[in-house]
C-alpha cells in the first residue's frame, strides 16, 4: 500500500449499527492525473443508508458513506489537464476503472467488473475509499466533472447519483424523446429528478405512487402531467397499455407485474431502485405485449458529464434540505422512513470540525 500522507476527518459508521461517528484517517498525497478536492456538500443516498447497515452483506467497515458529492479543487497533478485550482467539480458513485475492458472503451465504467466505489470500495493500490462525508477528497481526473455555474453545488450534489442514474437509462432506452409518455415509480429522491428530466425532454409524465399524498406535489410543483395510485385498482385499469416506458426508483420490496401491465407493446420499464429482498416477476407480463425490463446502475462518466451540463442548461437541480454533519444519524433515520423531500445534502463546509 502506497503512503496516504494526507490527514482527512470525517464520519464513519464502524458496525452493523449504521451509527455514524467523528473518524480521522488519510488520503494519499494528489498524484499526477489527481484533483483534490475541498468537499463543500455531499448528498445522502440509499445506498449509503444500506451500506452502513451492511443490508447487502458488503459492508467494509469503518464505512464513510457518501457519493455525492461537490467542492472546489484545492491542488491537481502535473498531468491534469480538465481542471485548475478553483474549479467547481462533482464526484459521484465510482473513483477508478480498469480502464480497458470493453464497457470502459465505450464510456460505461459504471458497468466495469472492475469499478470502484467512492465509498466502501478498495482502489487500485489496496487502499479503502472512503466518501463523502469528510473534509476533502482525492481522485483521478477522469472521475470528476465540471459544475455549471448557474447550478447551486448543494442543490447539484444529488444530480451527480440520483440524476444520472435516472438520466442514463433514460437517455440509453429511448425514454426522452418529446411526446412519449413516461411512467415514473416513486417520488423520493430519484424519482423527483426523473420527473423533472421527463418535462425537460419535452415527454408527458405520470407518477404512479401508492397513495394520493404526493398528488399536488408531483403535479403543481413538480410539473408532472398527471398522477396515479398503484393500490387504486379502477385507476390502474383505466391506465393500461399507456405508456411507452416506466422508470422505477422504488428501494423497497413492492410488486411489479401491475406496473408492468401498463407499458404498451413493447414498451420498457426500467428499474433503478435497488430493494433488498428479491422481486416477483410473472414471465407472462413480459411475453405479453413483448414488454421489456432491465436495469440502471448511475452512468458512465460520458453521462453524467452529459447529464449535468443539461441540468445547467435547463435550470434542473434536486429539491434538498441542508443538514449539518451532526444531524447526520437522525436524517439516516428520517431517510429510511422516507422523511424528506427529497434528498438529504450535507453542509461539510459548514459544519465538519474535529472538536
Amino acid at each position: 500500500m502506497e503512503n496516504q500522507p494526507q490527514l482527512t476527518f470525517g464520519w464513519a459508521a464502524r458496525d452493523a449499527s449504521g451509527v455514524l461517528a467523528p473518524f480521522s484517517f488519510s488520503r494519499r498525497a494528489t498524484g499526477d492525473d489527481d484533483v483534490t478536492l475541498k468537499i463543500l456538500y455531499c448528498g445522502i443516498c440509499h445506498t449509503d443508508l444500506h451500506t452502513i447497515g451492511n443490508d447487502w452483506g458488503n459492508a467494509m467497515y469503518p464505512v464513510v458513506p457518501g457519493h455525492e458529492i461537490t467542492g472546489t479543487v484545492i491542488d491537481v497533478g502535473r498531468n491534469v489537464r480538465k481542471f485548475k485550482v478553483g474549479d467547481k467539480i462533482g464526484v459521484g458513485y465510482m473513483v477508478g476503472s480498469c480502464g480497458s475492458c470493453e464497457s470502459c472503451s465505450e464510456e460505461y465504467e459504471n458497468h466495469c467488473f472492475k469499478m470502484i466505489t467512492t465509498s466502501n470500495g478498495v482502489y487500485h493500490d489496496g487502499a479503502p475509499t472512503y466518501g463523502g462525508f469528510s473534509d476533502m477528497i482525492v481522485v483521478n481526473e477522469h472521475f470528476a466533472v465540471h459544475i455549471p455555474d448557474n447550478l447551486p453545488l448543494e442543490k447539484a450534489a444529488p444530480l451527480l447519483c440520483a440524476g444520472v442514474t435516472v438520466y442514463s437509462p433514460m437517455k440509453h432506452f429511448g425514454l426522452n424523446e418529446p411526446g412519449k409518455h413516461l411512467g415514473v415509480v416513486g417520488l423520493g429522491g430519484l424519482g423527483h429528478v426523473a420527473v423533472k428530466f421527463g418535462k425537460a425532454h419535452g415527454m408527458k409524465v405520470t407518477v404512479i405512487s401508492t397513495s394520493q399524498n404526493k398528488e399536488q406535489e408531483a403535479i403543481q410543483h413538480l410539473g408532472a402531467d398527471s398522477f396515479l395510485v398503484s393500490r387504486d385498482p379502477d385507476q390502474m385499469k383505466a391506465a393500461t397499455g399507456t405508456m411507452d416506458g416506466i422508470i422505477d426508483t422504488v428501494s423497497a420490496f413492492h410488486p411489479i407485474a401491475p406496473l408492468l401491465l401498463l407499458l404498451k407493446a413493447r414498451g420498457k420499464m426500467i428499474l433503478v431502485g435497488a430493494p433488498n429482498k428479491p422481486l416477483e416477476l410473472p414471465s407472462f407480463c413480459l411475453i405479453q405485449g413483448g414488454r421489456m425490463l432491465a436495469g440502471g446502475s448511475v452512468g458512465g462518466m460520458k453521462d453524467t458529464q452529459e447529464m449535468i451540463d443539461f441540468a445547467g442548461k435547463h435550470n434542473i437541480t434536486a429539491d434538498v434540505e441542508v443538514v449539518g454533519m451532526d444531524y447526520v444519524n437522525t436524517a439516516m433515520v428520517r431517510l429510511a422512513k422516507g422523511d424528506v423531500r427529497y434528498r438529504f445534502v450535507i453542509d461539510v463546509a459548514n459544519t465538519l470540525t474535529t472538536a
